[in-house]
């Protein structure tokens, strides 16, 4: 009958012969196609697809024990604690710093550079001249 559709149907065990040997490096998919006269374009690709190895390459898996992923958790908990610490670290840095900028020009000394008795000196004998 002219003009009907042929539509192939191959058992599991040819197709998985067919996958094997792509993946072996036996045949690429064209040589494949060929070989076993094999009309559809997207059918080995399919098969490949369905039953090949290839689509775990695009997955990492990662096999952990439950202390492993416990221990991940405790890392990321212990990891938030430090950067809230740091941050307060530097929050408290810059607040000594503004603090000692007001009080060199309150002042009028450089405390970073006169640290030390000679900037006591002079902080008891302005703080007495102020009273």
């Amino acid at each position: 009958m002219p003009g009907q559709k042929i539509s192939y149907r191959y058992s599991l065990a040819f197709q998985r012969k067919v996958v094997s040997e792509i993946e072996g490096g036996r045949f690429s998919v064209g040589e494949a196609r060929r070989a076993y006269d094999i009309r559809g374009c997207g059918t080995i690709p399919g098969w490949l697809k369905k039953l090949g190895k290839h689509h775990l390459l695009d997955k990492v898996v990662r096999i952990e024990m439950k202390d492993e992923k416990d221990k991940l958790k405790e890392l990321e908990r212990e990891k938030k604690q430090l950067e809230s610490a740091l941050a307060q670290a530097h929050l408290k840095n810059l607040c000594l710093e503004a603090l000692i900028e007001s009080a060199e020009e309150h002042y009028g000394v450089d405390l970073k550079k006169n640290f030390g008795d000679k900037a006591s000196k002079k902080f008891s004998s302005k703080s007495k001249s102020g009273r």
